[in-house]
């Protein structure tokens, strides 16, 4: 596996930070599931950067270029939740750009406490990711180290998050589940007040040997 220090990378029309490559989760769909699947190799982190490395990469940046900055790395950002809070209050100084994460919703029962009240004012819009309205199926597809406690965890998330952050998407990924569970979801992010994506599935690449 190689490894690298690449802390920001642009993505799409953003400017996404790689903070750390701890996850609770082993999702069956995921990219980092095999060493031989990399789209980018140095995502894969020497050791975790520090506030300010996070914060001199993003000063390294021309920021006219991006559409906005994301929290989405080989990893789970509320695993460093300090650094999201430091980092957004940074970001918040010095442009307009409005600043997202990426998350699997569990970042409550990682960090122990209720977190979204301290998103309010540093994001703008959180992307979830869902991935089933069925409880064992999410945890079969997730493979959360929370194990049951996870899928109820990630919805009291995504309703809290809604009173406190302008825009919440709870995603699943195209042709993993049914079209009946999709509706099934549609209808609990109508309940939350969130609102319902469906992610196109991208199939990993494989290293060149």
């Amino acid at each position: 596996m190689k490894k690298g220090m690449v802390i920001a990378y642009p993505e799409y029309d953003g400017l996404y930070l790689n903070i750390t490559n701890r996850c609770p989760c082993a999702c069956t769909f995921c990219i980092r599931k095999g060493d031989e699947f990399n789209n980018v190799d140095t995502l894969w982190l020497e050791r975790e950067p520090t506030i300010e490395e996070v914060e001199q990469a993003i000063e390294a940046e021309d920021l006219s270029k991006y559409k906005e900055i994301v929290f989405c790395g080989y990893g789970e950002p509320t695993e460093r939740l300090d650094v999201i809070l430091a980092v957004s209050d940074f970001i918040k100084q010095r442009c307009s750009l409005p600043v997202r994460i990426n998350t699997n919703g569990l970042g409550e029962l990682i960090n122990g406490k209720k977190i979204a009240h301290l998103l309010e004012g540093r994001i703008d819009a959180i992307s979830i990711s869902l991935n089933s309205s069925d409880p064992e199926i999410y945890e079969k597809t997730v493979r959360p180290i929370f194990k049951e406690k996870a899928f109820p965890a990630l919805l009291s998330f995504a309703r809290d998050a809604a009173k406190y952050v302008p825009k919440v998407v709870l995603s699943t990924v195209s042709t993993t589940i049914t079209a009946e569970d999709e509706e099934k979801c549609r209808k609990i992010c109508e309940k939350l007040g969130v609102t319902y994506r469906i992610r196109q599935y991208i199939e990993p690449k494989k290293n060149e040997k």
